[in-house]
């Protein structure tokens, strides 16, 4: 088998799953983002309903809605 066809069978499989990187049963609606540092943080790993404060610069991170339709926040 050639590095080739592995890398196509990795990708295939990776394309394949309709769960995708959801490790709950929880459906995201967004993220919130850093701009300055550009972090991260999916809507359902913040507890409460305020903006949570960024882990690397502690300025308020803002909300932003998945465009997609899978649920991820990516």
């Amino acid at each position: 088998m050639s590095v080739l066809t592995t890398v196509k069978e990795i990708l295939r499989a990776s394309t394949q799953s309709a769960n995708r990187g959801s490790v709950t049963d929880e459906t995201s609606k967004g993220a919130y983002w850093c701009d300055d540092c550009g972090e991260r943080i999916r809507d359902i790993e913040v507890e409460g309903e305020e903006a949570p404060e960024c882990p690397s610069c502690g300025d308020e991170m803002r909300f932003e809605r998945s465009a997609t339709s899978t649920g991820c926040a990516c």
